[in-house]
């Protein structure tokens, strides 16, 4: 990257970049300035303070190359050095990414344990013919606006629901009740 800015850099130092360009009013000191600054082409440009150059010098030629080169002409080295060393196309993750890959991990437990389910609906699915009479007159204790036909109607249209949002202990005990009359019922 830094590279590709202080190539950036030297082509807007250039005195022929700055002339060249017509529409932008550049001021003449800017101009003066950038004409000392331009570093002469047959010199290589020192390195970078802090950073050791190489000590094999077909290296620090490849450098001082690849440097020079513009944008596009990096984007189209980067290809061919891809295909020519046969190098696959890897994801580089994102600084915005780190977090949220980070949250991931504490989700997976969680997606792997479901919820345990706390409220219930108990729906009466079938019943022994023996029982019929037992669990009509349970359904009408349960449901106090229900008469006796009323009831008696409900337990021949199976399946019904009982009781709807119950919570577990309600809904297990309910679901014994009718177990041991004959009934089969079901917890949703």
């Amino acid at each position: 990257m830094a590279s590709r800015c202080s190539s950036l850099l030297r082509a807007a130092a250039r005195p022929n970049f700055v002339t060249g360009c017509s529409r932008n009013p550049i001021s003449s000191r800017w101009l003066a300035t950038a004409t000392e600054a331009a570093p002469a082409k047959s010199a290589p440009p020192p390195p970078p303070p802090g950073k050791a150059a190489s000590k094999d010098p077909t290296i620090s030629r490849l450098v001082d190359d690849i440097s020079g080169l513009t944008l596009l002409q990096a984007a189209d080295l980067v290809t061919l050095l891809k295909s020519r060393l046969n190098i696959q196309e890897i994801a580089m993750p994102t600084a915005a990414a780190a977090p949220a890959a980070a949250a991931a991990p504490s989700e997976e437990p969680e997606a792997e344990k479901p919820k345990e389910k706390t409220v219930f609906n108990v729906q009466l699915e079938s019943f022994d013919a023996g029982a019929k009479p037992k669990i009509i007159r349970e359904v009408k204790a349960l449901v106090p606006n229900l008469t006796l036909i009323d009831a008696k109607k409900f337990v021949e249209s199976l399946p019904k629901t009982l009781k709807e949002n119950l919570p577990k202990e309600e809904a297990e005990k309910l679901k014994k009740t009718f177990e041991a009359l004959g009934a089969v019922v079901k917890l949703d």
